[in-house]
């Protein structure tokens, strides 16, 4: 459980998002977070590991992304991209039903881009169309 930075070791575990797989850093611009709580589903549900890309190309809407509210910064979430705001970005969760998003948190700074879910049903994460 985490909200931070991406980095493993860098963060405190305090969040109900997401959290780090503990010392499994990709020597790749790749690493693995592990999905926790409901606010993704049907997408990605508690206990998927995903890859997340930091860098690359840039956000678009509906990606789903890693980031940190700037009134939460200890709480690092994965949700859904929806527009560019404030120098940031307006987040939204697939769970219309959980209100842990850019509803009660505002704007996010993004940390990476999910690029793929590899436990415990491989497969990419697909944006969704907006």
């Amino acid at each position: 459980m985490i909200q931070d930075d991406i980095t493993p070791g860098r963060w405190s575990p305090r969040s109900l998002e997401v959290k780090p797989v503990p010392s499994r850093r990709l020597r790749w611009p790749l690493w693995a977070v592990l999905v926790t709580g409901p606010s993704m589903a049907p997408t990605l549900r508690h206990g998927d590991a995903v890859l997340v890309r930091r860098g690359g190309r840039a956000t678009r809407p509906g990606d789903v992304v890693i980031a940190v509210f700037r009134s939460r910064p200890d709480l690092l979430v994965v949700k859904r991209a929806i527009r560019p705001a404030a120098g940031g970005w307006w987040l939204s969760g697939d769970n219309c039903l959980v209100t842990d998003d850019s509803r009660t948190y505002g704007v996010a700074d993004v940390q990476g881009r999910v690029v793929a879910r590899y436990w415990p049903r491989p497969g990419r994460v697909p944006p969704r169309p907006l």
